[in-house]
């Protein structure tokens, strides 16, 4: 029988030393976690909704009681709804090595199954998580024995001073855009997306257009020399963070950029239940729109974020991480047991 690519002896070889990186850069968080008073949590992953954003898209299976009765339920792709449960529960400070399921993800920097480290800090401000990152993306470069993130040929130095971009910074250096003006206006901005060159369809929506002109014009040039934190992003894309209290048309959001690859993102998190519904009917209606499928609330969830306290929390690609920090060419490398997602050969 023929060995598949992964376990094979060659193969495993070639990508040990990755994955023994990937359990010191490990080790080494944890113990930076638990010195900052931070408890380890190990949420679940079967779960009644697995998160409510339009283009993420979960694994379904059914629960079958001993009586029949069948009830579906979703791999999580996030641990969050049920850490921010716990915040409400009086927990205030959490992080979780949590698998993390997605599926309609493939490619060298994607996997359906992963590892997404999770964290929250109560009463923290979104600056603080930001500090988080930058430490934690050292720690894991010392962890790896190298002093420099690493992604097909370029180069990043954590322990350099970080670049701080705000999207509106960003869109008018990179792209020639007054991100500013096009805020509302979906075919304006498409019309300013053409003239910069960006080829996006006739009757795209503000965020197609959006997420355009970041992935083309933006994105690439992040993370190059230092880390970039991307944040202040346009409200539309808030997500589950709360609006900026000094200019309510952008969020309290960030993402974390290493060499062009996007490391982690980050809110202020919401705590307005009602906004929070708003939010996730709307990005519902659009995912049964585009994909003719939606995901059910979490009740539950929606009555923890009304009792949850003010807090911060960063969603990190663990798997990302170590890629950069390892020197892997591949998510795979760094994976124990990468999933075989090639079509079985016939019998």
């Amino acid at each position: 029988m023929e060995a598949s690519a992964w376990w094979s002896p060659e193969q495993h070889a070639r990508r040990r030393r990755h994955l023994l990186a990937r359990g010191r850069i490990k080790s080494a968080l944890r113990s930076w976690f638990e010195a900052q008073d931070f408890l380890e949590t190990e949420c679940g992953a079967l779960v009644a909704s697995p998160g409510n954003e339009a283009h993420l898209h979960a694994f379904q299976t059914q629960y079958v009681t001993e009586g029949g009765q069948i009830r579906t339920l979703y791999l999580h792709t996030s641990p969050e709804f049920a850490m921010k449960k716990l915040l409400a529960a009086g927990e205030t400070r959490l992080f979780d090595f949590a698998r993390a399921y997605r599926n309609r993800e493939e490619g060298v920097r994607h996997a359906p199954e992963f590892t997404m480290l999770e964290w929250y800090r109560a009463g923290a401000v979104l600056a603080d998580v930001m500090n988080d990152c930058a430490v934690i993306a050292r720690a894991a470069a010392e962890a790896a024995g190298t002093s420099q993130l690493v992604w097909k040929g370029k180069t990043c130095d954590p322990f350099a001073e970080p670049e701080w971009l705000t999207l509106a910074e960003a869109f008018d250096h990179y792209a020639g855009i007054d991100l500013t003006l096009h805020l509302e206006d979906a075919a304006a901005f498409r019309r300013a997306a053409l003239y910069a060159g960006i080829g996006v369809p006739e009757g795209a929506t503000w965020t197609d257009v959006f997420s355009a002109i970041l992935v083309t014009k933006i994105e690439p040039h992040l993370g190059m020399g230092r880390l970039t934190f991307l944040h202040r992003y346009p409200l539309s894309e808030a997500a589950l963070s709360r609006p900026a209290p000094d200019d309510p048309r952008f969020a309290e959001r960030f993402e974390l950029y290493a060499c062009g690859v996007e490391l982690a993102n980050g809110y202020r998190e919401l705590t307005d239940a009602g906004q929070l519904v708003i939010r996730q009917q709307a990005e519902m209606d659009l995912k049964e729109a585009v994909y003719g499928e939606r995901y059910p609330l979490d009740p539950d969830f929606i009555a923890a974020v009304a009792a949850m306290p003010e807090a911060s929390g960063v969603a990190l690609g663990f798997d990302r991480l170590v890629m950069l920090a390892s020197g892997a060419g591949a998510i795979q490398d760094v994976l124990w047991t990468p999933p075989a997602l090639e079509q079985a050969p016939r019998p």
